[in-house]
Parts: C-alpha cells; sequence; structure tokens
C-alpha cells in the first residue's frame, strides 16, 4: 500500500528516532512504560531552561519526593528551596499546587486526556499534550521551540513568530499519528535539538531532508523568522543586607515577598521596590535605622522583560528591636528559599565573588 505524505514522514522520522534517541532521565526506555509523574515534572521544569540544568534538578525533587503524593505532602517552602536556581518561581508554586489537585481530584494518577490535565494548576496546552502524547501515547500535538523550528523549515514557513504559531500547530497535527504518538513527539523534539538547530542544521543527516522546503530552497538557516524583540528596559533599586549577633551565630535578616507577583513566596534581602527611576528614594525601605555602607559594585540580574540593577547596602544591629523578617544564620542561609539574584545580593554583601 502507497503511503500518505504524513505517513512517510511519520515513519522516516520514527525509524531514525529508534536509531538515534536521546537517553534522558526522565524518558523510558525503549518498551518500557512511561512515569507520567516523571513526565510531568521534567515538562514543567523544561520550560525557559536547558536540559543539562534540568537534570541535577530532576534527580533530586525525584530523590526527595518519588511520588507525586509525596510532592504534595511536602511544605511549599522545601519546594521552592530545592527549586531555587531553577527560575520562574510561579511555576515552583503551581508545581506544588497541582501535585495536590492530582491527589485530591484523582486519588493521586494523573489524568490521560489533555481536557482534564489542562483543568490542573500550571497546565497549559503545551504541557497537557505532552504529558497525554508521552506518558499516555494520546494522539496529542505537541509543539515546543524545537517543534517549532522543525516544522517552520519543513514547510519554509515565512511569517514570523509569534504570527506562525497556528499555521505551525495546523501542520503539525496533520502529521501527528495515532500509534506512538508519545515517541513521535519526543523524535521531533530530539530532531530539534541534535540535527534541525537553530545555527548550521545538520540538512544532510536529517531524516526528513528530502521533503524539507526551507533546505530545498537554502534557506533553513534561515527560519523562523521572529520578529524583532522590544527593548529590556532596566530598573532600579537597593537590597539591605541588614546583620545581627546572634544566638547561635551571626545572623541576617529575610523577608518573604508577596505570594502574587515576580518571585512569589520567595525569601529576599529586604529590598525597595524595583522602579524605572533610577532616581527613587530607596532609603525609605530600609529595615532599621542603623549606619548603612554601600558595596562597591551593584548586582545586575536579568529577567526575562527587564533588567534589575541592585544597590547593595550593608549594615549591622547592636540591639534586638522589632523588624519587619526573619531572622537566618549565615551558615543556614542554602536552607531558605533564595531565588537567584538574593544569592547574587548574598555574595556581594559578603564579598564573595
Amino acid at each position: 500500500m502507497t503511503k500518505t505524505p504524513a505517513q512517510t514522514l511519520q515513519s522516516d522520522l520514527l525509524d531514525w528516532y529508534d536509531r538515534h534517541r536521546r537517553i534522558l532521565p526522565w524518558r523510558a526506555l525503549p518498551g518500557a512504560p512511561a512515569d507520567p509523574y516523571a513526565v510531568w515534572l521534567s515538562e514543567i521544569m523544561l520550560q525557559q531552561t536547558t536540559v543539562a540544568t534540568v537534570k541535577g534538578y530532576f534527580a533530586r525533587f525525584l530523590a526527595r519526593w518519588p511520588t507525586v503524593a509525596d510532592l504534595a505532602a511536602a511544605p511549599l517552602d522545601d519546594v521552592l528551596t530545592e527549586w531555587a536556581g531553577l527560575g520562574y518561581y510561579a511555576r515552583a508554586r503551581n508545581l506544588h499546587k497541582c501535585a495536590n489537585a492530582v491527589v485530591e481530584r484523582h486519588g493521586g494518577r494523573f489524568p490521560s486526556e489533555e481536557a482534564a490535565l489542562l483543568a490542573l494548576p500550571g497546565i497549559g496546552r503545551y504541557t497537557a499534550a505532552a504529558v497525554a502524547a508521552i506518558a499516555f501515547d494520546r494522539q496529542a500535538t505537541v509543539v515546543d521551540g524545537n517543534v517549532e523550528r522543525v516544522i517552520s523549515r519543513l514547510h519554509a514557513i515565512q511569517d514570523p513568530l509569534p504570527d506562525s504559531r497556528p499555521e505551525i500547530y495546523r501542520r503539525a497535527a496533520e502529521i501527528t499519528p495515532v500509534r506512538r504518538a508519545g515517541d513521535f513527539a519526543q523524535a521531533m523534539m530530539d530532531l530539534g535539538a541534535t540535527v534541525c538547530t537553530p545555527r548550521n542544521p545538520s540538512c544532510m543527516v536529517c531524516p526528513w531532508s528530502a521533503h524539507c522546503a526551507a533546505r530545498i530552497a537554502g534557506i533553513a538557516g534561515e527560519l523562523p523568522h521572529k520578529k524583532d524583540k522590544k527593548p529590556r528596559p532596566t530598573r532600579y533599586g537597593m537590597a539591605f543586607w541588614l546583620e545581627r549577633e546572634g544566638v547561635g551565630g551571626r545572623e541576617v535578616l529575610l523577608r518573604r515577598r508577596p505570594e502574587e507577583g515576580l518571585l512569589g513566596g520567595m525569601m529576599e534581602i529586604p529590598s525597595s521596590p524595583w522602579t524605572e527611576d533610577d532616581a527613587a528614594d530607596g532609603w525609605s525601605h530600609a529595615p532599621a535605622q542603623v549606619a548603612w555602607e554601600a558595596v562597591d559594585e551593584p548586582v545586575i540580574h536579568v529577567f526575562t522583560h527587564f533588567r534589575l540593577e541592585l544597590d547593595v547596602m550593608r549594615g549591622a544591629m547592636l540591639g534586638r528591636g522589632p523588624v519587619d523578617g526573619v531572622w537566618a544564620r549565615l551558615d543556614r542561609l542554602k536552607d531558605y528559599a533564595l531565588p537567584t539574584v538574593m544569592t547574587k545580593v548574598v555574595k556581594a554583601a559578603r564579598g564573595k565573588a
């Protein structure tokens, strides 16, 4: 029987995947059933983060919380602390909420249908499709950044991202197979990560080379087009490193950020609001009236939508007056959920490179 174009693409890619699939900690070995918890956990971690970075975090999470019920029972602060360094901390809060929802609504077992997965906290269209396909082999269309690039080149789609996403999704759905949908999704990801790379794609070893419109036209390396990004603004603020002599040793004042908003629920070195006004009064937000000394260089941290400059001030509290926050022993700072920008403040205040 003659294959359709979609069937040809499916079989060519799956044959390639069977020979060249990546071995990843969260990926089931050939013939073995996938663990929905591991699939979900890895997909949440991999958003906006590289595979190399995620491997260590994934191993630590799975060792500490082997099941979704274990994760649901964990204190949120423990989850946030373990997450520190992965960024996008709303994902960690939603991870915990989702684990609780799976336990409460589904008896600790992930649902297999996209619609039910979409109803869980922190799971969007992509993650629902990825879990449905990879964990349960449902015919779900999985489109991440790698897949966007592969499909854009396969069909020589000229419209820039993000405007081209509806067409990319439609084209990807046309070739998503009924059987081995999970393998097909992972094969597309592997193809984009190892062959159809952003720069200098290896077209000569690509299983879809003969079908790729962009390769035939000689423009594979130019696609996908992207709209020009808006300039990233700079925000400014002051961070206040306040020490005192505690019962068990030196302590520093920490404060919890509001649950909603950037770095919600994380611990921080008390700081002023972060504004685009570099002349804004930060001193009115100092946690205590002490003699403050400025650290020589500001802390620079780049978030997705803005660049942050924090002037770091050091001070010592002699008495034990009331302050807004908690005192943390310096030798136990690792026990607190400090985001990356605050670990930079810690290093700056303590004079460590």
